[in-house]
C-alpha cells in the first residue's frame, strides 16, 4: 500500500476510535450553526444512504442476508416494533386522553416509524454486531407502507397518507440501491477486508453520522433562543421515548433469550425514522414535530456514550462486534 493510503487508513481508524466524540461534535455544530444545518438539509437522502452503504459494506452480503431463520426472526421483530408496539402506545395514550395532542401524536408516530438508517452504525459504536440491525432497517422500510396504515387509522387528524406512503417507497428505493451498491463493492472490490480496512470503514461511518446530525438539527438553534421552555419539554420527551424504549426492549428481550439480536433490536426500538411522517400532519403540527425530531437526535446520537455499559451488562458477551 502506498504511504498516502496507509495514512488515510490510519486517520479513518482514529476517527472510528473517537466516533462518540465526533457524534457529540456534530450535535453541538448543528445547534450552534443553524444556517449550516439548513444548507445541509437537502443532502439528507444521500447522507442517509451513505450510512447504510457503509454498514452493509462492513458486514458483507452473506451476513446481511443471513439464514431463513434470521428472515423469520426479522419479520417477527419488524411486525412487533412497527405494528404491535405503536398500536399499544395509541391505546395507552387514548386511555389518558393524550392521543389527539401534538406530543401524543409525535410519540405514536415515532413508534410506528421504520428503523433509523443509522441504527447499524449506532449498534457498532455501542460495541455489538450490526447484522440484525441492517436486516431490520431494510425489511422495516420495505413494510412501512403496510404497517403504518393501522396506526394512521388509530390517530385522529392525520392527512397526507398517500404522501407518506410515497415517501416510504422513495426511501426504500434509496436504501435498496445503497445496499445493492455495497454488496457489489464488497464482492468485487473488497472481498476479504483486513482489520485495518474494517477500522477505516468504522471511521467513515462515524464521520458520516456526525455530518448527518448537523443537517438534522436545523430546528434546535432557533427554538433554543425563541422558546427554551418548550424546547426543554420536547427534549425531555425525546429522551424518555428513545432511551426508555431501548431499556424496556432490552429487558424484555433478555427475558425472551434473544441472544445476539438483543442489542440491535433494542437500539432499533428506540431509534426510528420519524421524519418520514412529517407530511402526515397539518403544517402547524408538523412545525412542532420538527422541533421534536431535532430534540430526538440528541439521545439518538448520545446512545454510543450513554448505553454501552447497560448493553454489556444486560447482553453479556453475546453478539459483540468482531
Amino acid at each position: 500500500m502506498r504511504p498516502g493510503g496507509s495514512r488515510a487508513l490510519s486517520f479513518l481508524a482514529q476517527a472510528g476510535r473517537h466516533g462518540r466524540v465526533l457524534l457529540v461534535a456534530g450535535l453541538l455544530a448543528g445547534i450552534a450553526l443553524p444556517s449550516l444545518a439548513a444548507r445541509m438539509a437537502p443532502f439528507l437522502p444521500v447522507l442517509i444512504a451513505s450510512l447504510l452503504f457503509l454498514a452493509v459494506l462492513r458486514i458483507g452480503p452473506a451476513r446481511m442476508v443471513g439464514t431463513f431463520g434470521d428472515a423469520k426472526r426479522t419479520l417477527r421483530d419488524v411486525l412487533i416494533l412497527q405494528l404491535v408496539v405503536p398500536l399499544c402506545v395509541c391505546a395507552l395514550l387514548a386511555g389518558f386522553g393524550l392521543l389527539g395532542t401534538v406530543p401524543g401524536m409525535a410519540v405514536a408516530l415515532l413508534f410506528a416509524a421504520a428503523p433509523l438508517a443509522g441504527s447499524p452504525n449506532l449498534t457498532l459504536m455501542v460495541g455489538f454486531d450490526p447484522d440484525h440491525a441492517v436486516r431490520l432497517v431494510i425489511l422495516g422500510t420495505a413494510l412501512i407502507p403496510l404497517t403504518a396504515i393501522p396506526v394512521f387509522w388509530a390517530l385522529p387528524g392525520l392527512t397526507g397518507g398517500a404522501e407518506v406512503l410515497g415517501s416510504a417507497l422513495r426511501l426504500l428505493v434509496v436504501i435498496g440501491l445503497a445496499a445493492i451498491a455495497a454488496v457489489l463493492f464488497r464482492r468485487h472490490v473488497l472481498p476479504d477486508p483486513d482489520r485495518s480496512t474494517l477500522d477505516a470503514i468504522d471511521g467513515l461511518s462515524a464521520i458520516a453520522m456526525a455530518v448527518v446530525v448537523v443537517a438534522l438539527m436545523s430546528a434546535i438553534g432557533p427554538a433554543l433562543s425563541s422558546a427554551p421552555g418548550a424546547l426543554a419539554a420536547w427534549m425531555a420527551l425525546a429522551f424518555a421515548a428513545n432511551l426508555g424504549a431501548q431499556g424496556l426492549a432490552a429487558m424484555t428481550l433478555r427475558l425472551r433469550g434473544a441472544g445476539v439480536t438483543l442489542v440491535p433490536t433494542s437500539i432499533v426500538a428506540g431509534n426510528r425514522n420519524v421524519a418520514l411522517f412529517l407530511v402526515s400532519l397539518p403544517p402547524e403540527q408538523a412545525a412542532q414535530l420538527l422541533t421534536f425530531i431535532g430534540c430526538y437526535q440528541v439521545p439518538m446520537y448520545l446512545t454510543p456514550l450513554l448505553m454501552p455499559r447497560f448493553y454489556r451488562r444486560i447482553a453479556g458477551p453475546e453478539g459483540r462486534a468482531p
